[in-house]
């Protein structure tokens, strides 16, 4: 039996990186697929062909979780293309990196709506579905820098921070409906944003990860479809780390 057999989820921004693992990840566990792009239409045409090749329904959507009205028009058209919808993972998200004294107000605020608002608008927009049904799964992806902040990534930091505090807040107020709220917090994962770092680089971040490697984006899925599953249905409020012991 599939972890997620006839689960219906919602992935944003999945075009690539991790949320494109974690698409390709949960449809070979039996989950039917909506994602979110924004700028890249061939890709979100490439991954849903492929998704669709684990036998399951997948649809992309064009859409701007950051948007309020955008993400209400999302959740209204992917419950009539699916039907129903049990899970829900916020990861659209975006880096602006600059130091304080340098950051803008534009790099600011557009990390701020697009990393930690889109949560909000997507959470909001599922909330009353999951309440009629009585069951449902949120999960979060936010960062270690959210728990440990990073020099150069205050913009960023502050809203992976964001996050860990809603979800927690959410776990609380929809908890007696069965609905579950989790985040996800990955430390070093090897995509191809971290293609663009030097060896020099990627070396120094290993070594100081217990387990000396960069994490994979498969490694995150994994959580993510444990989450999502039955077999954590004892879990919610909770920050869970993916770093590879970088934290501990």
């Amino acid at each position: 039996m599939k972890l997620l057999a006839e689960k219906n989820v919602l992935i944003t921004g999945a075009s690539r990186g991790i949320g494109r693992s974690i698409a390709i990840e949960m449809a070979k566990q039996g989950a039917n697929i909506a994602f979110t792009y924004l700028s890249s239409p061939d890709k979100a045409i490439e991954l849903e062909k492929e998704l669709q090749q684990s036998g399951i329904k997948a649809k992309g959507y064009k859409s701007d979780a950051s948007d309020f009205k955008a993400a209400e028009e999302l959740i209204t058209n992917i419950l009539t293309d699916f039907g129903s919808l049990e899970v829900v993972v916020n990861n659209a998200g975006v880096t602006k990196d600059n130091l304080l004294m340098r950051m803008t107000e534009e790099q600011f605020d557009d990390v701020i709506r697009i990393n930690l608002k889109s949560v909000f608008n997507i959470t909001k927009a599922c909330q009353k579905p999951m309440l009629k049904q009585r069951k449902g799964s949120i999960i979060n992806i936010s960062s270690v820098v959210g728990i440990k902040g990073n020099a150069g990534q205050a913009n960023y930091a502050a809203s992976k921070a964001g996050i860990i505090g809603f979800t927690k807040s959410i776990a609380l107020e929809l908890g007696s409906r069965n609905i579950r709220c989790n985040a996800v917090a990955p430390g070093f994962i090897v995509t191809e944003m971290t293609d663009a770092l030097s060896a020099e680089t990627t070396k120094h971040w290993s070594e100081q990860i217990p387990l000396k490697r960069g994490g994979t984006p498969e490694d995150v899925a994994n959580l993510v479809i444990f989450l999502a599953s039955e077999n954590s249905s004892y879990i919610t409020g909770q920050v869970i780390n993916v770093d590879g012991g970088m934290l501990t």
